[in-house]
Parts: C-alpha cells; sequence; structure tokens
C-alpha cells in the first residue's frame, strides 16, 4: 500500500517526529511505500492568495473558489500545491500527524487543507461525501494531546476526543470521500516515560501493519439525507 503521511510539528526530536519516522521505517520494512511531507522542513507557506495560482481569473477581486475551479481547468495551480495533490492522487493511505493545538490542527496543517482541497480539483460538481475524489481510500489522524486521556472524555473537563475531531475526521476527510479511521492518539505526550513511549511506538507500527483490518468510522451515507440535506426521519407506526 501506498502511504502519504502529512508532518506538522516543528521540532524533528518530538514525539510526533519520532512518531513519523518509525512509521516510515516500519512500514517500508513491511514492503509498503511511504512518503512524507514534512510542512515545517518545507516551510510551507499556510497562507491562501494569489501566490496558490499561476493562472488569474478575475484580477479585480479575489475569491478563492473561483481561482480554484479556473485553476483546475487550466492547469493553474502553483507547483507546490500541484506537489501535494499529486501525492494525495498516489496514495492509498492518508495520514495526518500533528499535535492537538488549540482542539484543532496547527496553522500549517489547517493551510495546507485549505491550499490542496481545492474546489474543481478535489470536490465540488457532486464530488463530496460518498461519491468524493478519494472514495476508496483511507485516512487517519495519529495525534499527541498535552493532557490525559481523562480530560477527554464525555465527562472529562475537555470534551469528547470524537466530538473535538469531528470537525477534522467528517468536516474534511470524509468530506472528500476518504473512509476514516479511528485516530490514534498518544494521550499527556510531555509527561510519558521511556518505556511508555516505546510502548506507543510498538502499538502504532501494529495499527499501520493492520490498517486494512481496521473498521472505518461509520457516518450517514448521502442517501440517508433529504432534499434539505435534514436527515430522513422514519414515520412510526403505532397499533392502536
Amino acid at each position: 500500500m501506498n502511504f502519504f503521511i502529512v508532518y506538522a510539528h516543528p521540532e524533528p526530536k518530538s514525539f510526533n517526529g519520532a512518531l513519523t519516522s518509525h512509521a516510515k521505517k516500519a512500514l517500508e520494512a513491511a514492503g509498503h511505500k511511504a512518503i512524507i511531507s514534512d510542512l515545517y522542513a518545507m516551510q510551507f507557506n499556510p497562507v491562501s492568495d494569489r501566490r496558490n495560482f499561476t493562472s488569474e481569473k478575475n484580477s479585480d477581486y479575489y475569491k478563492q473558489q473561483a481561482e480554484e475551479l479556473h485553476a483546475t481547468e487550466v492547469d493553474g495551480f502553483a507547483e507546490d500545491i500541484k506537489a501535494e495533490m499529486e501525492k494525495l492522487d498516489w496514495c492509498d493511505v492518508l495520514i495526518f500527524q500533528f499535535p492537538l493545538w488549540w482542539f484543532g490542527l496547527p496553522a500549517i496543517l489547517k493551510g495546507w487543507v485549505d491550499k490542496v482541497f481545492a474546489l474543481g480539483k478535489i470536490y465540488g460538481n457532486g464530488k463530496w461525501y460518498d461519491n468524493g475524489a478519494f472514495k476508496g481510500k483511507k485516512a487517519m489522524l495519529s495525534l499527541t494531546t498535552g493532557g490525559p486521556l481523562t480530560m477527554y472524555t464525555e465527562i472529562g473537563i475537555n470534551g469528547d476526543i470524537h466530538t473535538i475531531l469531528y470537525p477534522i475526521n467528517h468536516g474534511i476527510l470524509h468530506f472528500v470521500g476518504f473512509d476514516v479511521l479511528p485516530p490514534f492518539v498518544v494521550w499527556g505526550v510531555n509527561h510519558l516515560s521511556d518505556e511508555r513511549r516505546q510502548i506507543y511506538l510498538e502499538q502504532y507500527q501494529n495499527r499501520l501493519l493492520t490498517i486494512d483490518k481496521v473498521p472505518p468510522i461509520v457516518y450517514p451515507s448521502l442517501d440517508d439525507f433529504d432534499e434539505n440535506f435534514q436527515l430522513k426521519i422514519s414515520e412510526l407506526s403505532i397499533d392502536e
């Protein structure tokens, strides 16, 4: 299988860095292929503007989606963005590797999504959710938290981790068609012993090498919604 890891951490010696390098070694040793976009090492610019494109639809008024549609038609994306799009086409599995910052993606990774998941090329014209461009591919979040697991439960002070990650899993990855797998989470990373870190690395390796057996998160299909994009409510028959 082809794995594409988008890695977002400024410190190579971080545990996010360790997870990334360990993943590449383990996958390649098992006969898979793995490529990494190290966003900080690449000095990836997360800011969206006209530099996203070599083409121009409207020089008087910048509207990103209009420019994305035009760039799709005329092959007008900047080379750095085209390179990331090609990696997405190549991969069977996409992994976001990042520390959870302010209950979301680090800005550099969110900016990567803003620029690479472009209207026309990646979504639009009926390409979304079940019919997304990446239908048949898998995606997974691998992340670290500052706090322990107990803080990220339904009764934890930070709220349920699955609710926190829903905008990423559903609103980004599933929106463009990926089968989204349950996240791999390293809890309380700053407080881990070396022994516990090694256990996490082994658990991550096992997850990656058995990824074809991991059931995806189940979301309602497009057919489950009515013309107003509301979930259909089945009529209940009541015996009198």
